[in-house]
């Protein structure tokens, strides 16, 4: 079993400037690292009931191992980033001799991804929420992502406000977006200021366009904000573009964020094809 971990190394001088602030090296870390430990055994459960792991599985943000254990006994082969030494240093050691288990000390989003099919199961750091799902959808071989994330942002994500963000229209030919269970604030240690919940990024076995970059630039132009709609916004490059809306079922005073995801879809099949 391959481990990649380093244990925290505070000077004397380290050590009193600590406590002359007021705040100790573990208390400094979960607030610039943004830790909020998931505590909940039934949080845990609707976890591994969401995300169903099975093969090779990367764990953002393994903290103290509550997680990464259960996905071990659900069948998966984990491999968990930590960034924080001291936790890193901890699982690892806990871990030692599980043959189902890695422990690699470093950031998540700066690891290489598998060439292997594998998924993607963690509770989140919130101030980093953006950049672990990018990682996400760049990466070839993902083949699902699910995360615990602050509610508000799983909500946006998922169409939940009944609007639609860049970064789920543009991914939608390839992946699928869900909002699943609510976790409550008091599921986690210390105690968020805001409940969370589980967000499902599935990759789509066969993707609804065949053009990549034509469907991205249609929809980065949709979302360019020139003219005010997305009627405006699309005639500045395309032509047909009133009976595109109609065939998607699009008004033509729509602004863009209430058109769903498939009428993208529908929208690239008549201009761009």
């Amino acid at each position: 079993m391959a481990q990649n971990f380093a244990h925290g190394n505070y000077s004397h001088t380290q050590k009193q400037q600590a406590r002359s602030s007021g705040r100790s090296p573990v208390d400094r870390a979960r607030r610039t690292l943004s830790q909020n430990f998931l505590t909940d055994g039934h949080a845990v459960e609707l976890m591994i009931k969401a995300a169903a792991p099975r093969g090779l599985v990367l764990e953002p943000g393994s903290g103290p191992g509550v997680l990464t254990l259960a996905l071990a006994e659900a069948g998966a082969r984990v491999i968990g980033y930590e960034i924080d030494p001291r936790l890193a240093g901890r699982l690892a050691s806990r871990t030692r001799g599980d043959s189902r288990i890695d422990v690699v000390r470093g950031d998540f989003t700066a690891a290489r991804a598998p060439r292997e099919p594998f998924a993607v199961v963690g509770n989140i750091p919130y101030a980093i929420t953006s950049r672990i799902v990018d990682w996400c959808l760049r990466a070839p071989a993902l083949t699902s992502a699910t995360l615990l994330t602050q509610r508000e942002y799983a909500r946006k994500r998922s169409g939940d406000y009944g609007r639609w963000s860049l970064v789920t229209v543009e991914s939608w030919p390839w992946f699928s977006w869900r909002l699943g269970d609510t976790v409550g604030r008091e599921s986690f240690r210390p105690v968020p200021s805001v409940d969370s919940a589980i967000l499902r990024v599935e990759r789509r076995p066969h993707p609804l366009v065949s053009g990549g970059r034509s469907y991205r630039e249609l929809v980065e132009l949709g979302f360019g904000g020139l003219g005010g709609s997305v009627r405006a916004s699309l005639k500045l490059r395309y032509d047909g573009v009133d009976a595109a809306l109609e065939a998607a079922g699009v008004a033509r005073d729509a602004v863009v964020g209430h058109v769903h995801p498939d009428q993208w879809v529908t929208l690239w099949g008549r201009l761009c094809r």
